[in-house]
């Protein structure tokens, strides 16, 4: 199956407490359908220390979201949009904009 949502996009989130947020996707988790995005969905976790290199304390990081949770930010219309696939003339298969239907990088 093909990734509507990939590493570096852009995107909107559109539920949940951070809803209306936009950040860049970090990681892609495909086998669950999440996504880690800059900046959003921070937590806060209790670490032990480890050695003299990892005090302990407590630790903020992003934690995954569903990525039904999360819309494309078209880069050349620069709105939330849906995602759509086409073949180009050399056979590739690409994602395009169903708002604008530009080429989505």
């Amino acid at each position: 199956m093909a990734a509507k949502i990939k590493k570096n996009d852009t995107v909107l989130v559109i539920t949940g407490r951070e809803r209306g947020k936009r950040g860049k996707v970090a990681r892609i988790f495909p086998e669950t359908n999440r996504a880690v995005v800059e900046g959003i969905n921070i937590v806060k976790r209790h670490a032990r220390p480890r050695g003299l290199g990892q005090p302990g304390g407590i630790i903020e990081k992003e934690a995954a979201l569903h990525l039904s949770n999360l819309m494309l930010v078209c880069s050349k219309c620069d709105h939330p949009v849906r995602v759509g696939f086409t073949h180009l003339e050399d056979g590739s298969k690409v994602r395009i904009c169903r708002r604008c239907g530009e080429v989505v990088e």
